[in-house]
């Protein structure tokens, strides 16, 4: 079981979680809905998130409901700074282009 945040992101389904959570907190019964897995497995899910730091669980009365914990992303987000540089350009060539094409 992966506990890095990047081991961790690496799976679509735990991914698909942390999108789902950023609209606010939702219990464990609303998250497996979303997947076409049984309940069981989305907990394991949200267990690896949860031993991450990505996810924080708060129990109320028979339900559980998860939150997302943003800063264990700061890791990647760092990461990921130093390449910000090749997308801007790609978007400024495309740019480019595009203008071009709709010049007359």
């Amino acid at each position: 079981m992966p506990s890095d945040v990047f081991g961790v992101l690496a799976n679509p389904v735990r991914r698909k979680l942390l999108e789902s959570l950023r609209e606010g907190p939702r219990a464990t019964g609303d998250l497996a809905g979303l997947f076409e897995l049984g309940r069981p497995a989305v907990s394991e899910h949200l267990a690896v998130l949860r031993t991450a730091g990505l996810v924080r669980e708060e129990p109320r009365g028979r339900q559980r409901f998860y939150h997302l914990e943003p800063a264990a992303l700061a890791e990647v987000g760092e990461w990921l700074h130093p390449f910000e540089h090749y997308w801007k350009q790609r978007l400024h060539t495309l740019t480019d282009v595009l203008d071009e094409e709709n010049t007359p």
